[in-house]
């Protein structure tokens, strides 16, 4: 690993970055100079979800307490939430702040930590919307959650009571109840019913059965 340049204290280094090699870094880097910046660090034909941006790690690693990282826009530097605020935390940590220029963003004013701090709510959210549809998923892959039975309890009391007292086929069972033969069979088999039809075999009755009402 490379050592870091000594920068001055208090001074700003800027970041700039494109995401393919067609593009042009150099409206970026201007606006950074004009803005103030003692240096610039340029990553070309890196994407945001990119891991190995090294002028960017240059950058980081120059900074020092009392020094600005400024960008011409929140997407230089990333595209989550959640790794932007990250990065910022850990600036902050290390003393050093941060300058968005299209966004206004600048944690050195009061404004500017108001912002951030609403960043960082927005990035919890994401967390905690991400844990909830993991444990959502976990819960329908055990079989502890997910969508509610097809058939309440009262429908497949009323399914056994046409399979048994009326002899409707398990076809027309489904029927009536919108779902599909082999849910009536999975809620019929729960529910304690035994005999001809229930594991899916047709029921020793006349082929020819009314489509509505009783059979006869």
């Amino acid at each position: 690993m490379e050592e870091p340049c000594i920068v001055p204290k208090g001074v700003a280094l800027g970041y700039a970055r494109v995401s393919t090699k067609d593009q042009n870094v150099e409206s970026q880097r201007q606006q950074l100079v004009a803005a103030g910046c003692y240096d610039v660090y340029a990553d070309q034909g890196k994407f945001g979800a990119t891991m190995t941006r090294p002028e960017l790690g240059a950058c980081l690693r120059a900074l020092q307490p009392g020094n600005t990282l400024v960008v011409t826009k929140l997407d230089r530097l990333g595209r989550t939430v959640r790794g932007l605020v990250e990065l910022l935390g850990t600036l902050k940590d290390r003393g050093v702040a941060f300058r968005s220029l299209t966004e206004g963003i600048d944690t050195t004013t009061m404004q500017g930590r108001m912002i951030f701090g609403i960043i960082a709510s927005v990035a919890e959210m994401e967390r905690e919307l991400i844990r909830e549809r993991t444990m959502a998923g976990l819960a329908v892959a055990t079989g502890k959650g997910g969508r509610p039975p097809s058939l309440q309890p009262h429908d497949v009391r009323e399914a056994r009571r046409l399979r048994e007292n009326e002899k409707w086929s398990l076809d027309r069972i489904a029927e009536k109840f919108k779902v599909s033969r082999s849910t009536i069979i999975r809620a019929l088999r729960q529910d304690g019913l035994a005999g001809d039809g229930y594991a899916g075999k047709k029921p020793a009755t006349s082929s020819r059965e009314p489509t509505h009402g009783q059979s006869t």
